[in-house]
């Protein structure tokens, strides 16, 4: 399947909340994000790179966030970054800048986060993927968040079941939008190639043509039409399937598992005696 160079703006408007809450420690009211029109703004196979306004309900201020997605070393980054900034101060020179490098590539994070001149330092944060327990990203449950998610360290277990879990859960929660789903399979296929798991989407995608997704039982859970009320047991049943699911995926905590499926603390402690 051929790649897009540009994602929609709506998708990449949830990327920019989900990356700012779920990783950078913001409080984004996703309502207010409002990408602004920048030469960067796009994601392509190899950068992604984010410039957008938004409310920060923590501190109850407006800010603009440009998030710079790098997959590789460049040792004057700094650079790079100091004239992004310049260029989006100049452009809002009223408004609070915030910059963030998120680092996604193959090699260990080795390139510089500051500029030391004799009249100045800058600096900026930066952000590891690979520090990142996935399971932080796959408690959310959105399809942001499970984009993401595959940058993330899988914590030693097996790459193509990961793989298949986040493709799975995203067909799912996109329910009958089919061109929201390609569009979020085409990023997910475009950062993936940032971990080489490209063969794993082609595995994972594969699996989605051979199989009637609707006798899963999470998509039993996540779908409401069709179901008749009154049906208690059916019902538990199909809670107690998504319950198992999740525990062999061996990722969520009790507590997680028990909030998706819908049981209590000890519905689960009693299914992992029996894992």
């Amino acid at each position: 399947m051929g790649k897009k160079d540009v994602i929609s703006k709506s998708v990449l408007g949830h990327l920019a909340a989900d990356i700012a809450n779920l990783l950078l420690g913001f409080q984004v009211d996703t309502q207010t994000v409002e990408l602004l029109d920048t030469e960067h703004q796009r994601v392509e196979q190899r950068r992604a790179d984010l410039v957008a306004r938004m409310h920060d309900l923590g501190k109850a201020e407006d800010f603009i966030l440009h998030i710079e997605i790098q997959n590789q070393n460049e040792s004057l980054m700094p650079l790079r970054m100091l004239r992004y900034f310049s260029d989006i101060q100049f452009a809002h020179p009223q408004e609070r800048i915030h910059q963030h490098l998120i680092y996604i590539g193959k090699d260990k994070l080795t390139m510089p986060d500051c500029w030391e001149a004799p009249a100045f330092t800058y600096r900026y944060p930066m952000l590891d993927m690979h520090t990142v327990d996935c399971s932080l990203l796959l408690t959310q449950d959105t399809p942001d968040a499970l984009v993401l998610a595959i940058l993330c360290d899988f914590k030693g277990k097996p790459e193509q079941e990961m793989v298949n879990y986040i493709v799975l859960r995203l067909r799912e929660l996109m329910g009958e939008d089919e061109s929201g789903f390609r569009n979020y399979f085409e990023m997910l296929e475009t950062l993936a190639e940032n971990r080489d798991l490209q063969t794993n989407i082609e595995e994972a995608e594969k699996m989605l043509t051979e199989v009637d997704i609707t006798k899963f039982a999470s998509y039993k859970w996540g779908m409401k039409a069709g179901l008749t009320q009154g049906i208690e047991q059916g019902e538990k049943r199909k809670a107690l399937d998504v319950a198992r699911n999740l525990l062999q995926l061996g990722i969520l905590p009790d507590e997680e598992i028990g909030r998706i499926a819908g049981l209590s603390l000890e519905d689960i402690q009693t299914l992992r005696a029996k894992h």
